[in-house]
């Protein structure tokens, strides 16, 4: 079983590394580091690099293990609830609009999601899929009805906007990273039918006792990032992690500019002035080859690396950069090689008007991390203080889930989101099958919607089996679970996976009588189907919408769910 590494104390390393342009292919392995001049990818001393205002040379540093001193926030004075949505809206397609394979908007580029049809249990009595922890599409949802537009269609990611949210799921016990929690109940939008809600909590670590990090930032620096929603609030962004840091942690800048180069050396957060003014120097502009600039992310990040710690590039970009076919290739096989040897890759999206989504989020998935998308200082402040842990620890990794349904019970069902984290039968037991990781704390959130067997005959994606029996309502078999929920995840520095086993039964529960956390959720997907055009929503509507989620508002110490409210007003004001 997992063990929290918690009680771990020493050094922990963040390198940045600005990216400015195009990820064209990946370079040849950068050197180590000589002085504080700025490095080539050969490891030779380059010119002043374009994107920074001044080179910065930190003074040397005394070694040190205790946390610092929190300091006071930079640049992110502006906390409160996205409810005066403000920003400034581009023209985007209605939501329920046909979508290509790559559906584009403006210059802004989604993967096509099909949303899950009913599948009948005779059939197919096994559902697989992996875990995701993405935040992203809440983020960009909550941004396009800021500028007063439906987000397309296949911006909607109901899973992301699902695990938005923190729940109130019971603490693992023991050994296990995370807890396993399923409710079952009434579905609101379909009273035939029933909701299963799987919440799964990994457990959290506090801020002083997280394990050693080796990060690098990977940070985009290109003409694209000039707008004030883009590199600025990076800065910003960043400049807010740093603060959290301890004096055991190490920040290393790296820009790519036409040459990679060290501008900011292995520095102690004792030194963390250096840092900061090393961030609030960097500028935008013109455009490159990334290549070398993640290569060099990769490089530093091994040459850091912590032997049981947390080493993690972080990218931070609009996402506009070119690969053809062959160099993308290289590309994700760079990470995925990167990713086995134990150095994670998180992406953090920024802007409006070209942020490409569908890069993005491959990267992240491909990478062993998580992808999230900075909309504001309220949203930085969310993934780099009140979820740092998450954000960097890793608890769990290859996460999947398999549901087997009991056909006397289940006549079909749908799995709500996920569409592009399914997985084969037997991909669950194939411990060489990448699937995705749970942060230290991090909340998880599937839903199910579930039809008795005899009931099915209608259902959208649905016709009825004209050879095979169809279980008789009410049928008797020898067990009275409706399903079956397996886990198989692997510790972050193991390779064989552990397998967590809970059957469940459905006790009858009415929508009315389930726990707050369920029906929140189910108030969550109903919004991501409305705003989907889902063929499955059925009796939903905006309004109902808000009165299922103000009914289940729970404890709400920082306005989430508030803050859901105002932007299903919001949706229901501009679907008008």
């Amino acid at each position: 079983m997992c063990k929290s590494q918690a009680s771990r104390h020493g050094w922990a390393i963040v390198g940045v590394v600005v990216l400015s342009g195009s990820l064209q292919g990946c370079s040849n392995q950068a050197n180590k580091e000589e002085g504080n001049a700025p490095v080539t990818a050969a490891g030779a001393k380059a010119a002043p690099i374009p994107g920074l205002a001044s080179q910065i040379h930190p003074k040397p540093f005394p070694r040190a293990n205790a946390p610092a001193p929190q300091s006071p926030g930079t640049m992110l004075a502006d906390m409160s609830l996205h409810t005066d949505f403000d920003l400034i809206a581009g023209e985007m397609p209605p939501a329920g609009e046909p979508s290509k394979a790559e559906v584009t908007s403006t210059t802004e580029a989604y993967s096509r999601i099909e949303d899950n049809p009913f599948l009948q249990v005779g059939q197919n009595p096994l559902s697989t899929f992996s875990i995701d922890v993405d935040t992203a599409s809440y983020a960009n949802v909550r941004r396009f009805l800021g500028q007063n537009t439906m987000p397309p269609k296949d911006a909607v990611r109901i899973e992301e906007l699902l695990n938005y949210f923190p729940y109130d799921d019971p603490a693992p016990t023991g050994d296990t990273p995370f807890s396993v929690r399923v409710e079952v109940a009434g579905c609101p939008w379909n009273a035939k039918h029933r909701l299963a809600r799987i919440g799964i909590k990994g457990r959290p670590i506090d801020q002083d006792k997280r394990p050693l990090s080796n990060l690098v930032f990977l940070i985009d620096v290109s003409g694209s990032m000039q707008n004030a929603n883009k590199l600025p609030l990076l800065k910003a962004s960043l400049q807010r992690l740093v603060e959290q840091l301890g004096e055991n942690d190490r920040v290393a800048i790296v820009v790519y500019a036409g040459a990679s180069g060290l501008v900011l050396p292995s520095t102690s957060c004792l030194n963390r002035q250096a840092i900061l003014s090393a961030l609030e120097e960097l500028q935008s502009g013109g455009s490159t080859n990334g290549g070398a600039g993640i290569q060099l992310a990769y490089d530093t990040a091994v040459n850091h690396f912590i032997r049981g710690g947390t080493n993690r590039v972080i990218l931070a970009t609009d996402g506009d950069f070119n690969v053809g076919v062959s160099s993308e290739g290289d590309l994700i096989r760079l990470i995925e090689e990167k990713a086995k040897s134990g150095v994670f890759l998180s992406v953090l999206g920024f802007g409006m008007g070209n942020l490409k989504d569908a890069n993005l989020e491959k990267l992240a998935d491909k990478g062993n991390g998580n992808y999230a998308y900075i909309d504001s200082p309220k949203e930085a402040e969310k993934v780099f203080v009140q979820e740092l842990s998450s954000t960097l620890v890793t608890i769990a990794k290859d996460v999947k889930i398999q549901v087997e349904f009991n056909p006397t019970k289940v006549g079909a069902y749908r799995l709500i989101g996920y569409e592009n984290r399914l997985l084969q039968k037997e991909d669950f037991n194939d411990d060489r099958k990448d699937a995705g990781e749970i942060g230290a704390g991090h909340h998880v959130t599937a839903l199910y919607e579930l039809v008795a067997p005899g009931k099915i005959e209608g259902l959208p994606g649905v016709d009825p089996l004209k050879y095979q029996p169809q279980p008789a309502e009410g049928s008797k078999t020898s067990s009275d679970e409706c399903l079956t929920v397996k886990l198989r995840y692997k510790h972050p520095e193991e390779e064989k996976s552990q397998l967590l086993e809970r059957g469940v039964t459905d006790g009858g529960t009415e929508y009315a009588r389930a726990s707050d956390d369920f029906k929140f959720a189910s108030a969550v997907a109903g919004f991501g189907m409305l705003l989907r055009g889902s063929p499955t929503k059925g009796s939903l509507t905006y309004a109902g919408v808000h009165e299922l989620a103000a009914s289940a508002l729970g404890q709400d110490p920082l306005g989430y769910r508030a803050e859901f409210l105002a932007l299903v007003i919001k949706a229901q004001q501009i679907a008008r």
